[in-house]
């Protein structure tokens, strides 16, 4: 997915004053190269917000950074921060958090409660937002989105169910993360195979497999059902296509255990377990973690992953042969869709409870979303990091044209949502803890793990059925 498997709490020096140019010793921490360390833009901060933080120069501030697959994104973001801590005469600490970990919720509740907390974060909207506002983590910052929506016009579609609760914002949108599914276009022309912009999952499957060739080194299904983010999406993207899902449209009931859930499970199973489906599975693919697929894609070994856009992001900034054989398309269909469900997901910055420094919190927000500081960012991680507000797309050529695929994953950050299944399911639900916890606590993948282990997919479906129930009722969430 976006984060690196590296250890989870990763410490960045302070950056502004006192501390000079981040440089190669600033990096090498990080396991960044020194090479990457040197962003392409330079930001500069608007005189509204210089003048805003006038009044605390000298003040300090913690973030906390959910980790980019991108290291050069990594420092580019960096770099914007010393720009505004160096401008605004403040010190501002930077650390990175791997988001994938499944324990960084519990972990930062901790800090809050125990007063310790950074002041800012940004973390993706639909996998955590819910959970800290259940856990009475985050401040209002309804205020933030409302100065922002006056300047840059509307925030992303998706943003609006997972960042608010109650009608007020809890989240501050920040960069829309692009989503897709990659096919390698020469293996498919090689086979006279004609790239189409929507497969159904079965298609899929089979187009992977007439696409393989271990002799090759080409093994066409890339994506694993072990324990990571890019499986969780996966699965959880087949089952909605099927009409299954974790809850109900109110975000309060648990209806996995369906007739759907279990088509759907049986499908992904009988690619994992039946030899039919051998050559087209990657040596090792049982056992692959977040940065697998990106780096076995990167490789040239896949004929498909699904993936958010670092891995396309990748291939693009280091002049990788990939990226010219990418064919990229939005995900798959099933038997309960027309059209895929794809929302695509946002960073939003989150101000903590008890947060000693609020105000520079919120000035640093509203300073990263521009087009300044994210341009950096964006074109170190093309298609990863896209703006989230619909004004800042139009304030710079590359976000409109920096890329083929950039319009249509503006059209994503637009969408008339929610978007609905045959069998009346509607996509987003409404935001909830109990679903975000269950899958962070990958039940998901553990529950194929058990079918590829043996266990028939009804029984498995049923069990992951009554964890999710445990889970919700954990949240407050009575089932």
């Amino acid at each position: 997915m976006v984060m690196e498997n590296n250890p989870s709490w990763s410490r960045r020096g302070f950056l502004g004053m006192g501390l000079g140019v981040l440089g190669a010793a600033g990096l090498a921490a990080c396991g960044d190269s020194p090479s990457k360390s040197a962003p392409k833009v330079q930001p500069e901060v608007p005189q509204e917000l210089l003048d805003a933080a006038a009044s605390l120069k000298g003040s300090l501030m913690g973030v906390l950074s959910q980790k980019l697959y991108s290291t050069a994104a990594n420092a580019a973001l960096d770099s914007s921060i010393k720009t505004f801590a160096d401008a605004t005469g403040t010190k501002i600490e930077n650390s990175l958090v791997q988001a994938d970990a499944g324990d960084v919720v519990a972990k930062i509740d901790a800090e809050v409660k125990g007063g310790v907390a950074r002041d800012l974060a940004f973390m993706t909207d639909s996998r955590f937002v819910a959970q800290f506002h259940a856990l009475g983590d985050l401040e209002d910052v309804t205020d933030v989105v409302k100065a922002l929506t006056a300047k840059y016009g509307e925030p992303t579609a998706e943003s609006k169910n997972f960042c608010v609760f109650d009608g007020k914002w809890f989240a501050i949108p920040y960069h829309f993360i692009g989503i897709g599914s990659f096919l390698r276009k020469d293996w498919m022309q090689e086979k006279g195979i004609t790239p189409k912009e929507i497969y159904t999952w079965e298609e899929l499957r089979d187009l992977c497999l007439s696409i393989s060739d271990p002799g090759k080194r080409r093994y066409g299904w890339g994506m694993t059902v072990n324990r990571s983010g890019d499986a969780n999406g996966m699965i959880e993207a087949l089952i909605n296509a099927y009409g299954g899902s974790i809850v109900d449209n109110d975000g309060k009931k648990v209806i996995f255990d369906s007739p759907e859930t279990v088509q759907a499970v049986s499908f992904l199973g009988d690619i994992y377990t039946n030899p039919k489906y051998k050559p087209m599975l990657p040596p090792g693919v049982a056992a692959w973690t977040d940065s697998s697929n990106n780096e076995n894609w990167l490789a040239g070994i896949l004929g498909y992953t699904r993936n958010q856009f670092s891995v396309y992001a990748d291939s693009k900034t280091k002049k990788n042969p990939v990226y010219d054989n990418t064919h990229v398309f939005a995900d798959c269909i099933g038997p309960a869709t027309d059209k895929p469900l794809l929302l695509g997901q946002s960073q939003g910055f989150v101000i903590f409870k008890g947060a000693k420094n609020a105000a520079l919190a919120k000035l640093l927000a509203q300073y990263l979303v521009s087009a300044k500081a994210l341009l950096g960012v964006a074109k170190e991680a093309p298609g990863l990091a896209l703006p989230a507000w619909e004004k800042v797309w139009d304030s710079d050529p590359f976000f409109t044209s920096g890329d083929p695929a950039f319009p249509v994953l503006r059209k994503i950050t637009q969408l008339s949502l929610p978007l609905k299944t045959k069998n009346g399911l509607a996509f987003p639900q409404k935001a909830n803890a109990g679903q975000q916890a269950a899958t962070a606590a990958y039940v998901l993948t553990d529950m194929m793990q058990q079918v590829v282990q043996g266990t028939a997919p009804d029984k498995a479906v049923t069990a992951a059925h009554a964890k999710m129930v445990q889970i919700f009722n954990q949240q407050g969430l009575p089932q």
